[in-house]
């Protein structure tokens, strides 16, 4: 007969593959790219050309720019927390962002559930509401990046379509997969089979979550357009987003072949550097390091400059991935500490 044990056998292994699949394949993700990252390349000519060309000067000021984006961060989600009824200090919420970034170094993804439990804690207020204006301040993000990627592909359409027409084999098989029926068909059939799903099965307990989730995120999202403060709201996204740029725009002067990048062909080719290093933050791996990397090798590599290799490339972009990571570890561990001596008495908290 079965026992007690048997029972919560499945539910501790389905646990154990929640934990495996949160945390395991972001790190294999991570750990695969990095080791194809110093292994694909000449680890010591990457030494050499960082130590012969890095101007470190222009990687400070980067650094600076990037806390900069972090404090509008902290601002901007500061206006969707009092809409919310929630008054967090502002230092409050710029270790929170900080923190954020430390976690995920760590655990993918869990940065945002931290500070959403931090903060609510803190201020004593709902864990739910408060996680609502976090999920509305990633949503924000996806759509500035997704409006950002429309606005660099058709900015830099020519050069993309002259860099893949030169490699040939990946120019066909991209529009291969573009136009070929199957494509189309899967895609077709892959939303009538989930449309079909939430509609017979629409009143099971399952189906019911993942509507009110989504209604949840659109509620939490649309708050935003009614808020007080949105106008500001609007310039703080677009100070983040600006210093996100700018942080690796004032990169590429640190070395002089990317900088001889931008003067040859414009601030487009950091745009398209930062759109791609962008997107692939969406890739599940710790703190996007390995995939970002890869990001701007590619894109470096589309315009092409006197004395600009793969492994110049890999340089430029393992350095200033490295000196950001130390960066969010020295914050986090600065964060903590703050965390560990703030013994704010409850009663004060709202």
């Amino acid at each position: 007969m079965p026992t007690a044990n048997d029972k919560t056998q499945p539910s501790r292994a389905r646990v154990v593959v929640g934990y495996l699949l949160k945390y395991g394949i972001p790190l294999v993700i991570t750990v695969g790219l990095c080791y194809l990252l110093f292994t694909g390349f000449d680890f010591n000519e990457m030494m050499v050309i960082i130590k012969r060309d890095c101007d470190f000067t222009y990687i400070g000021i980067a650094l600076i720019v990037s806390i900069l984006s972090h404090v509008f961060r902290a601002m901007r989600w500061g206006i969707q927390l009092r809409a919310l009824g929630i008054k967090a200090p502002l230092w409050v919420l710029i270790f929170s962002i900080f923190g954020t970034y430390a976690v995920n170094l760590v655990f993918p993804r869990l940065g945002e559930l931290w500070r959403t439990g931090w903060v609510a804690k803190r201020q004593d207020a709902p864990f739910t509401t408060v996680f609502g204006s976090m999920v509305a301040d990633r949503l924000a993000d996806t759509v500035t990046v997704a409006l950002l990627t429309a606005l660099t592909f058709i900015v830099a359409s020519g050069q993309l379509i002259d860099y893949l027409s030169q490699n040939q084999d990946s120019y066909t098989r991209l529009i291969d997969i573009a136009t070929s029926p199957l494509t189309w068909g899967a895609i077709i059939a892959v939303v009538a089979a989930a449309w079909a799903l939430l509609y017979r099965f629409r009143d099971s307990k399952l189906v019911v979550k993942i509507r009110g989730f989504v209604k949840g995120l659109w509620e939490g999202f649309a708050v935003i357009a009614k808020m007080p403060g949105r106008g500001r709201w609007l310039l703080l996204v677009l100070a983040t987003w600006g210093c996100y740029f700018f942080q690796l725009y004032i990169a590429f002067y640190a070395f002089p072949v990317t900088r001889d990048v931008l003067s040859t062909y414009g601030t487009t080719a950091a745009l398209v550097c930062f759109v791609l290093s962008s997107i692939s933050m969406g890739v599940p791996s710790n703190g996007g390091i390995g995939p970002w990397q890869w990001a701007i090798i590619f894109g470096l590599m589309m315009y092409p400059v006197a004395g600009l290799t793969e492994n110049y490339a890999a340089g430029f972009a393992n350095l200033v991935m490295g000196c950001q990571t130390l960066l969010l570890i020295a914050l986090g561990i600065l964060t903590f500490v703050v965390i560990s001596i703030d013994r704010r008495p409850k009663s004060q908290s709202r």
